[in-house]
């Protein structure tokens, strides 16, 4: 290896220390079983308490049944971006029967499949906004709406975390009337497990002529009547909202898509580069998820959600009685705040010795000082698993 590469590896090598000094090294687990409650782990049985599987549907026999069916008929992949032959019957059939599940909350509704929810948020974002563009975003955004903003060039504003005062005077100062504007936000907030005012920021996005985009990656499945989401739960309905729902938490599968009226999906097809220049996800999979979209809005996925809900109750109590500080969350995100990334990693080891894997969260995805463990239900848990959990974290 040459000087000058030495150098270069010298600084990354670095780079990791600091990360170490730091308590902030990221590292992964491996699954030797389907995602559910009960799992093994780097060949240990474990109770898990880390996916977003709300509904226990990643391992559920019926949509697994329909990934082999969706093979059977087109293949292992899809061959091709959507617009140069990856787009399938099935892909088509799935956007279909998105937008008549979650579509409400506009007259024309059209939905647009993607193979992650990280690429949707940047399709849209970048799609709709740009130079020139005002966009307004939540402090506690996904990386992923961050990101998104940025790529857009767009004039930015971070508003305080669910403050529509402040919001409101940002967009009333911002009166231009020849600037596009968006308001972005998620719907539940990933490491807090709160929720967004969101019909307050209905009102202010059609006070002030904005786009109102909303990432319901933890709602999707979860909230509203036969978990149609969020706006859905609100009971809301405005042309200036743009949906984005995952289909790798709740939904148990993978991919995410957008929803809105048919003009704005169209302008995505045309302008969307996450969209246009990348292979479609193998039909197998949005076959699959057509099949979880059925399970979702079905008897049995009401009693999923009413098993989850009850489970959320159990947690908010039992995390009221340990030492630390629990956040207050009624959705299936329960986190309980630390502090010091160390203590932090500490407690989430002794749990694992307990055989129960909860998640350590730092910075950056967690402002300093507020490391946690975020605790992830899902309707796979038990009442027993929520005990095991209780008498742990009581006894360390």
């Amino acid at each position: 290896m040459s000087t000058t590469s030495n150098a270069l590896y010298e600084t990354l090598k670095q780079g990791l220390k600091d990360i170490d000094a730091r308590g902030l090294r990221r590292r992964r687990k491996t699954t030797d079983s389907a995602c559910s409650a009960h799992m093994t782990v780097d060949g240990r049985a474990i109770i898990g308490f880390a996916s977003n599987d709300y509904l226990g549907l990643a391992a559920h026999e019926g949509i697994r049944a329909a990934m082999a069916e969706g093979a059977s008929k087109y293949g292992a992949g899809s061959g091709g971006s959507h617009l140069l032959g990856g787009h399938s019957r099935a892909h088509a059939q799935l956007e279909d029967d998105l937008a008549a599940f979650s579509g409400g909350f506009v007259d024309n509704p059209r939905a647009l499949y993607f193979s992650t929810g990280y690429m949707a948020n940047l399709a849209v974002l970048t799609a709709l906004a740009g130079r020139g563009t005002l966009v307004f975003s939540d402090s506690l955004n996904h990386a992923s709406l961050i990101d998104g903003v940025r790529l857009s060039r767009a004039q930015t504003q971070i508003y305080p975390h669910a403050d529509m005062a402040a919001l409101d005077a940002m967009l009333d100062a911002s009166r231009d009337e020849n600037a596009t504007k968006l308001i972005v936000t998620d719907t539940v907030f990933s490491m807090d497990g709160d929720t967004a005012p969101l019909a307050r920021l209905v009102e202010l996005a059609e006070k002030y002529g904005a786009w109102l985009v909303v990432d319901d990656a933890h709602g999707f499945g979860v909230l509203g009547p036969q978990g149609r989401g969020a706006l859905a739960d609100a009971a809301l309905r405005s042309p200036h909202l743009v949906y984005v729902g995952t289909l790798g938490k709740a939904a148990g599968v993978s991919g995410a898509f957008v929803c809105a009226d048919k003009t704005v999906v169209e302008w995505l097809i045309q302008r969307a580069r996450p969209y246009i220049f990348t292979t479609a996800s193998p039909p197998a999979v949005a076959h699959a998820v057509s099949a979880s979209v059925r399970i979702i809005a079905s008897d049995e996925g009401d009693a999923r959600r009413a098993h989850l809900a009850s489970l959320i109750e159990t947690t908010r109590a039992m995390l009221r009685r340990t030492r630390w500080m629990p956040v207050d969350s009624h959705t299936a995100v329960q986190p309980l705040v630390i502090g010091a990334n160390d203590e932090t990693l500490a407690i989430a080891a002794a749990l694992d010795e307990h055989g129960l894997w909860v998640p350590a969260i730092r910075p950056p995805t967690v402002p300093a000082g507020t490391s946690r463990l975020r605790i992830s239900l899902s309707a796979a848990h038990s009442e027993d698993d929520l005990a095991k959990l209780d008498h742990a974290l009581n006894t360390l």
